[in-house]
């Protein structure tokens, strides 16, 4: 008999993540390495967070009922069939608790979000990696990995870490051939970015699909990461399970009361989409002139390969980088020993990143 408590199977064999802490160290400090909104948050959200503080001795609004109602108006969405979530993450958690668990199998796939396999693990379920096409989703690697003990399938779209996006006609594609028992979850965190006439965030098929869901966040484009804000849109009887389940409260008032006024601030979300649209193809170049081969990218963060004929390796650059305030991510954790990855920051981010990247690779 155990002598400590025992924790389900599967949970031991995770790797805590490992999120970033601030240096101790003065100057400069150039944070490229989650993907965040290069040009912070929304104005108006920031005035509408600071006008919450005064009532932070009530209740968050059970439901998100405002918020929902804004997001049904702002994406022209049925607010029957919206979820508000602390962060995309806790309904990605949620989904695996309510709709697998121990003899299931979840489908992710090979260079997917970390959390998917971690969520999988933590409600009992196996979660099985499925191989890319290159650094692109395979549709028909996932149908080749389905069974009946298939429960859910999580296809990001587009894909963090690669940047890469599946067509409209693939997503379909995937869905016409699973089975209806099973949830398929696109993962659209960076829709606002993507300007493909092919592309889909999801949500025309969450509208008659039984069994889709879509999931977005304000982590982005809307410069809300720190509030922890995500909301999905999908089937009645995906969404009903899961409206059954989080927390009464479980999202923050002040969350709540910034999302409305980032969805609002239309001139902020303009600004954004235009400085992604200028500056990743500005990056990119001169990424190739200094050697380096960064992949395309529909999103705003970019995988960047690091020939050998460079001289340098990815962890190499990375601490580099990091010993001059700049801090990108590695790759190891998804098998890319030979690739970093970083987000599009500011005007001056980015020229700093361009000297130091110089410096580093000239040396």
């Amino acid at each position: 008999m155990s002598d400590a408590p025992v924790p389900q199977p599967g949970i031991m064999e995770l790797t805590p993540y490992k999120a970033f802490a601030k240096p101790k160290r003065p100057g400069r400090l150039i944070r490229l390495m989650a993907n965040e909104g290069a040009l912070g948050p929304s104005p108006k959200a920031v005035e509408a967070y600071k006008a919450a503080a005064g009532e932070i001795h009530r209740y968050p609004e059970s439901g998100s009922g405002t918020l929902v109602s804004a997001l049904a108006k702002h994406h022209g969405l049925d607010p029957e069939k919206l979820v508000i979530g602390n962060g995309s993450d806790e309904l990605i958690e949620l989904i695996c608790h309510c709709f697998a668990g121990p003899g299931d199998e979840v489908i992710y796939t090979q260079y997917g979000f970390v959390m998917y396999p971690t969520c999988a693990h933590a409600s009992g379920a196996t979660p099985v990696k499925v191989a890319d096409d290159g650094f692109t989703a395979s549709v028909d690697a996932i149908l080749a990995r389905v069974t009946p003990k298939t429960k859910i399938v999580f296809l990001a779209n587009p894909n963090n870490p690669t940047g890469t996006y599946l067509a409209r006609s693939e997503v379909e594609r995937l869905w016409s051939f699973l089975p209806r028992s099973v949830v398929l979850v696109l993962d659209a965190a960076y829709a606002e970015y993507v300007e493909r006439n092919d592309y889909t965030d999801g949500a025309d098929l969450a509208e008659k699909a039984p069994n889709v869901i879509m999931l977005r966040t304000f982590s982005k484009m809307y410069g809300l990461a720190g509030l922890r804000l995500g909301w999905g849109y999908g089937a009645p009887a995906v969404v009903d399970v899961l409206n059954r389940v989080h927390g009464v409260f479980n999202v923050n008032a002040a969350a709540q009361a910034a999302g409305v006024a980032a969805l609002e601030d239309v001139p902020f979300q303009d600004r954004s989409k235009t400085h992604n649209r200028i500056w990743v193809p500005r990056v990119q170049e001169k990424l190739r002139e200094l050697g380096l081969e960064p992949l395309p990218t529909v999103a705003n963060f970019m995988l960047v390969r690091v020939p050998a004929k460079t001289g340098k390796t990815p962890e190499q650059i990375l601490a580099f980088c990091a010993e001059r305030g700049i801090f990108m991510r590695e790759m190891k954790t998804y098998g890319m020993t030979d690739c970093f990855r970083f987000s599009i920051g500011t005007e001056e981010e980015n020229q700093a990143l361009f000297e130091t990247l110089t410096e580093c690779l000239r040396a």
